[in-house]
């Protein structure tokens, strides 16, 4: 999915847009940029590294991330740097999700694979997101990982798209960056803005951050000694994860200088109704439906999911319903949208919350995605019933948004829904 998290970030970015004066209102000035604040710096895991120890090092973000860029680089510089270690990575990104999600699959997709540092990249997916809920996101990601293992260090970077430059070159971290820097400083976490040294070179008119690849020589020569970066305005090319990565190596010598080796304390929390209680709960554990069928681990859609969903379900029925009741505050699902997929109806406490689609504009192929059942709820007992609804959305109409068609009529026929897990800020109560 290289390029579907760019699309996803411009749709979230339009969907805040109209409230997006109120959100700032709430929260406190821009802060200034720095690209690397060592803080209490990463001591456990340089301990580890200079000692010849195995380590392992996991990458929780998004697209950027998942590409062949910056986290293999620095995977590579980490094994170079200290050969008689063990070094090896956990690759926990995907594309087109944000901290929201991050913090509900942390323990099934980073720390039961017991990592020794942590890299969280979600300034971009996260950029069009209200500063509390990056605060109670990204504070439950750290709070979840020094619960599972105190001597886990951690370091925030922060990407960037060619829209945050100008606020960066007035040496100020963008609106995401700047909420995730709370969070930094109350837990004492190291920071890499890997885009400052990026804008800068923009400015000085030494980088080109959007074009293609020069093909013909005068395209090289109009291109000249200037850096490209990116092809979509997000996804860097090779020559731009080149820049993310040089921030790390400039980095590492004043995060190596910083802290010493020893558990990390749990302060207080920096805001109350974080959600270091988020958990993701296999499918099985809610009530389902006679209909619903558990696919082949070892084939199809399971396997292609399998790394990231713990199971994956299909119900193809009209009727065919997931029901289950939580005590906490928040509710989704664990999905897959695709092209022959449905839509449901939503019902939470015996109100109805609608239908909500399981097809989107990308929907020429399946991906992860989430189900947001409920949010902002009353830290009681909830019961959740979700239905297949019997109708298809107009798929033409939907992916004719993005000049998208439908090529094979049989793929984009049903009302299918694939579902893996349950999200909760909370815990399952025993079924209805």
């Amino acid at each position: 999915m290289r390029h579907s998290g760019y699309w996803l970030l411009l749709a979230a970015v339009a969907i805040v847009g109209s409230g997006f004066g109120a959100a700032a209102a709430v929260s406190d000035e821009l802060a200034r940029a720095q690209e690397c604040l060592p803080r209490g710096g990463l001591p456990n895991f340089i301990s580890k590294l200079n000692a010849g120890e195995d380590v392992r090092i996991a990458y929780l973000g998004g697209s950027i991330t998942a590409q062949d860029g910056w986290r293999p680089k620095t995977l590579r510089w980490f094994q170079e740097q200290s050969p008689k270690a063990k070094v090896s990575e956990i690759n926990a990104a995907i594309g087109g999700t944000g901290s929201d999600l991050g913090v509900f699959r942390l323990e099934h997709d980073v720390l039961r694979h017991k990592p020794d540092l942590l890299f969280v990249e979600f300034a971009v997916n996260d950029s069009g997101t209200a500063p509390d809920q990056i605060y109670r996101c990204m504070e439950g990601i750290v709070r979840q990982t020094w619960k599972a293992n105190p001597v886990t260090d951690i370091c925030f970077v922060y990407t960037l798209t060619e829209d945050m430059l100008k606020t960066l070159q007035l040496d100020q971290f963008p609106r995401a960056a700047s909420a995730m820097e709370k969070i930094a400083d109350h837990y004492g976490i190291p920071t890499i803005h890997m885009g400052l040294e990026v804008a800068r070179m923009e400015k000085a008119g030494k980088l080109v951050f959007t074009g293609k690849q020069p093909q013909s020589d005068a395209e090289k020569a109009s291109l000249g000694t200037r850096v490209l970066f990116s092809p979509d305005s997000v996804h860097p090319y090779d020559s731009g994860h080149q820049l993310c990565f040089d921030a790390v190596v400039r980095s590492w010598d004043p995060i190596r200088r910083a802290g010493q080796p020893g558990p990390h304390k749990l302060p207080q929390p920096f805001v109350a109704d974080n959600w270091e209680s988020a958990t993701m709960i296999p499918l099985r554990q809610a009530k389902l439906s006679s209909g619903w069928k558990l696919l082949d681990p070892e084939s199809g859609l399971a396997k292609s999911f399998g790394h990231r969903l713990p199971e994956l379900w299909k119900a193809g029925s009209p009727g065919e319903t997931i029901t289950f009741r939580f005590r906490g505050t928040t509710a989704r699902i664990y999905d897959l949208l695709g092209p022959d997929c449905g839509q449901v109806t939503v019902e939470v406490d015996g109100k109805s919350l609608g239908v909500k689609p399981r097809f989107d504009s990308f929907c020429t192929y399946h991906r992860l995605a989430t189900l947001s059942v409920a949010e902002g709820l009353t830290n009681d007992l909830h019961t959740v019933r979700i239905t297949l609804h019997p109708d298809q959305p107009d798929k033409a109409k939907i992916l004719s948004q993005r000049g998208e068609k439908i090529d094979d009529p049989k793929r984009f026929d049903g009302t299918a829904w694939y579902a893996g897990a349950i999200l909760l800020v909370g815990e399952l109560a025993s079924p209805p």
